[in-house]
C-alpha cells in the first residue's frame, strides 16, 4: 500500500450484498446551508488515486458540517496491510471545501492513524462519533472490500457534475 500520509456500510443495496444505499447525494441542505456538495464526491476520487481500491476494505463516512457556502468533513478509512491479513490500518481524510468567487477549493488531508484488528475499528469508529455529540452525526459505512464495483457503486450516488474535478 503506499503512503497515504505522504503529501497528505452502505453502496449497491443490492439484496443480499450487505450494503445499503441511501440514493443519490450532493444536492440536499443541512440546516438551509448549502455548503460544498461537489467536496465529498472529489475527496472519494482523491482518497482512490491516492490509496487505491484494491487497499480499502471500508469507509465511514461522517456527515459534514457546512456554513454557507463552506463546508468540512471527515472520511475515515480501514485499509488491508499488505503483510498482516488479520490486522488494518486506519486513515482520516479530513476535508475543507469552499465556493469562491473563482470557484470550488477542495483540500483534503490524509492522517495513517494507527493499526487494529478489524473487529475494533467499527468500535473505535462508535467512540468518535459518541465525543462528537450530536454535531457529528452518525458515520454511514461503506463496504468496499478491494472491489472497484463497491467504489464505483458509491461514486454513482453523485451527481456527474460533481464528480469533475478541474485542475487549477
Amino acid at each position: 500500500m503506499a503512503d497515504p500520509t505522504a503529501g497528505a456500510g452502505a453502496g449497491s443495496g443490492r439484496p443480499g450484498s450487505g450494503r445499503q444505499s441511501s440514493g443519490r447525494q450532493g444536492s440536499g441542505r443541512q440546516g438551509g446551508d448549502p455548503g460544498v456538495p461537489e467536496a465529498l464526491p472529489r475527496v472519494l476520487l482523491k482518497l482512490r488515486d491516492r490509496l487505491g481500491v484494491d487497499s480499502l476494505d471500508r469507509l465511514w463516512i461522517f456527515p459534514p458540517v457546512r456554513t454557507g457556502r463552506r463546508e468540512q468533513g471527515l472520511v475515515a478509512v480501514s485499509t488491508f496491510l499488505d503483510a498482516a491479513a488479520d490486522r488494518r490500518s486506519m486513515v482520516t481524510v479530513a476535508y475543507k471545501a469552499e465556493h469562491t468567487g473563482k470557484g470550488v477549493t477542495v483540500e483534503p488531508t490524509f492522517t495513517r492513524e494507527g493499526e487494529a484488528v478489524p473487529d475494533l475499528l467499527p468500535r473505535v469508529i462508535q467512540g468518535v462519533v459518541r465525543r462528537g455529540g450530536d454535531e457529528k452525526g452518525e458515520a454511514r459505512e461503506v463496504l468496499v472490500e478491494r472491489s472497484a464495483e463497491a467504489f464505483e457503486e458509491l461514486l454513482e450516488e453523485y451527481d456527474a457534475v460533481f464528480l469533475e474535478v478541474l485542475e487549477r
